[in-house]
């Protein structure tokens, strides 16, 4: 029998981001004991790299801004992919949540007259992003922190134990979900620090563990985004939704090494930076979309060249959504009209005075001038597209953020549908917000209406046991691999083949090589005890890694069109008969398949928010006349 550190709760948070403590809170303001687990520290987590703001529809700053335009926004920016009910209902949220948050004690920016401030972002039509300068992220995460010490200390004078209801498991990995048929029933892990082996008994499970960005050798993402919580959910048999659409942003640093793929925040375009090419050419105005070159302007003075929009807004072209500003880098670069180092110049020293970059954009500022000698302030920085976030991710029913497995649940970048084929800038912390919200809640319902508690078998923890060990006896035969020539093979592969710009032969080489290097996998070996051993933990976590790539390869495959953060060279263009078709992926344990599942229909109120004009590049004929309250 495995010996194995045991504790019973009511739900297990995997996860410790903004989406996971925010499903802790409303799980234990129910009354549920909540285990949060992070695999990194506490208060570590990748949601203080959102930096640009939270997006919201409170009208602070535009009172023509409300749930519908925002609502509007995140459909247009997922090209009509998103689950519509899910839009909905972040549209609605999202401003309570932000003014939550302000009761928890965060403390935003404010207008002149005293209200939260917030500031224009790519896709958005209005300034919806609320924001702390550009460090929202990390004081959203400070904030929700707060509120978990805050929920001890009452725990504390209510019981006499500071974690009687909500306690945190730091540097602690889960590697499997535990199931009683088919229920949930737990989660199994070990300690970071010790290797020890962790067992948490619970009916629910809420995975809040982030991207997949790890997979890819330039990103944005810090080394836990290894696909987790993806991974955890198929082989527990939920499904992945989405997968095929990643999003790279346009702006991460390209030079110099010591900063490569380090997110530069689009709360630097939002707050006046420009795109320029090697020729000092603002070449965005060359890819402002159709539907806009007739509205275009270009003034003497070049600096204030703007387009007008449909809705008679001025807009800079820099702010497109960030699928069409990465395509466009990328354009750039391959027509050589690149920066010396792969990129393009982002330049905001020529456009605000130092003294004001140094307010706005206070971490751009003191991170690159500490990391790379780059002072924002008097020079452009060379920046190129980035993975950055996955819009694909577990299956969820909207209103409760339950999957297909019950008791499991899913919040976060790791839930799919909300973003459909792109996320627009600053959406991700209000999705957080809502879901995570939703995600605890719905968890608490859940295990309130359960007449019995499930229970894992003892074979099942043994087992899971034996897959986290093996690395330590490989199995494989021949010659024993190191994870780490495993890992930088596949990033090579996934960033080359699979990557920003794809092809059929491409992908099929990609997915050749995940074969491939799933072969060599029982081969993999790690020298040493489970004390503080991190080629144990990469062995581990390229079991994820390696699942979830084959799903990103084997959706690209089969989706023929671009769309979204999924461009296809040989396929150029929006197809429509993909328009209304979503790609789900499972696994059997051994293989990924992929099959077509029907978008459902929105509904009719709000498919009436939109002008027949762009509706006829998403919709047939014959479903437009489905729909006779449609704007005209």
């Amino acid at each position: 029998m495995t010996q194995v550190e045991r504790h019973t709760y009511d739900v297990v948070v995997i996860g410790a981001g903004g989406a996971g403590l925010r499903a802790a809170i409303e799980a234990r303001q129910h009354g549920l004991r909540t285990a949060v687990v992070c695999k990194s520290l506490f208060g570590k987590a990748h949601t203080v790299m959102a930096e640009g703001g939270i997006a919201a529809s409170m009208g602070n700053v535009n009172s023509n801004d409300n749930w519908q335009v925002h609502f509007r926004d995140t459909m247009r920016g997922g090209k009509f992919l998103n689950n519509w009910r899910m839009a909905e209902l972040h549209a609605k949220e999202a401003p309570d949540r932000v003014w939550e948050l302000e009761t928890y004690g965060a403390l935003f920016d404010r207008t002149k007259d005293g209200r939260i401030s917030q500031r224009n972002f790519g896709g958005h039509e209005y300034p919806r992003l609320a924001h702390v300068g550009d460090r929202t992220g990390l004081e959203l995460i400070r904030t929700l922190q707060q509120k978990i010490v805050s929920l001890q200390q009452e725990d504390k004078a209510e019981t006499g134990d500071f974690e009687a209801k909500i306690k945190v498991f730091a540097e602690c990995t889960v590697t499997e979900l535990l199931k009683d048929g088919d229920r949930i029933a737990g989660a199994f892990g070990y300690w970071r620090e010790s290797g020890r082996f962790i067992q948490f008994d619970a009916p629910a499970v809420v995975l809040a563990t982030g991207g997949i960005g790890k997979s890819f050798k330039v990103t944005s993402n810090s080394w836990e985004y290894t696909g987790d919580g993806h991974a955890l959910a198929l082989r527990a048999g939920a499904t992945l939704i989405n997968m095929e659409f990643i999003q790279f942003h346009p702006t991460g640093m390209v030079w110099p090494p010591s900063v490569k793929g380090i997110l530069v925040t689009e709360g630097v375009r939002g707050d006046g930076g420009v795109l320029r090419n090697s020729d000092g050419k603002r070449f965005m105005f060359e890819y402002i979309p159709e539907v806009f070159k007739d509205k275009y302007a270009d003034n003497e003075d070049e600096a204030d060249r703007w387009y007008t929009d449909p809705d008679g807004n001025r807009r800079t072209p820099d702010l497109l959504p960030r699928d069409e500003v990465a395509r466009a880098i990328n354009s750039e670069v391959k027509a050589g009209r690149g920066s010396p180092h792969g990129g393009v110049f982002l330049d905001v020293s020529s456009r605000l005075p130092a003294e004001e970059i140094r307010r706005r954009l206070p971490s751009m500022h003191h991170q690159f001038k500490e990391l790379a000698d780059v002072d924002i302030t008097a020079e452009p920085m060379e920046v190129g597209p980035t993975c950055h976030y996955v819009m694909g991710g577990v299956e969820v029913e909207p209103d409760t953020a339950a999957a297909r497995v019950p008791g499991l649940f899913a919040a976060g970048e790791v839930a799919g549908g909300m973003h459909g084929s792109n996320r627009l800038g600053g959406n991700s912390l209000s999705d957080l917000l809502v879901f995570g919200r939703r995600a605890g809640l719905g968890a608490a319902k859940y295990v309130d209406g359960l007449d019995k508690r499930p229970a894992a078998a003892q074979s099942d923890v043994d087992a899971a046991a034996e897959r986290a060990v093996r690395p330590f006896d490989p199995r494989g035969g021949g010659v024993e691999e190191n994870p780490y020539t495993l890992h930088s093979e596949l990033q090579q592969s996934m960033n080359d083949l699979v990557g920003i710009i794809r092809k059929a032969g491409e992908i099929r080489q990609a997915l050749a090589k995940i074969e491939e290097i799933k072969g060599r996998i029982p081969s993999v070996a790690v020298e040493g005890h489970r004390q503080f051993n991190p080629g144990w933990h990469l062995a581990i976590d390229l079991y994820n890694m390696i699942l979830v790539s084959e799903c990103v390869a084997r959706a690209a495959l089969l989706r023929e069109e671009s769309r979204g953060g999924h461009t296809r060279d040989d396929h150029p263009g929006m197809a429509a008969n993909w328009r209304n078709r979503l790609l789900v992926c499972s696994t059997d344990g051994n293989e990924v398949s992929v099959d077509e599942q029907p978008q459902i229909a929105m509904r009719e109120d709000l498919f009436e928010l939109f002008e027949i004009g762009e509706l006829e590049k998403y919709y047939t004929d014959d479903e437009l006349a489905a729909h006779p309250g449609r704007k005209a």
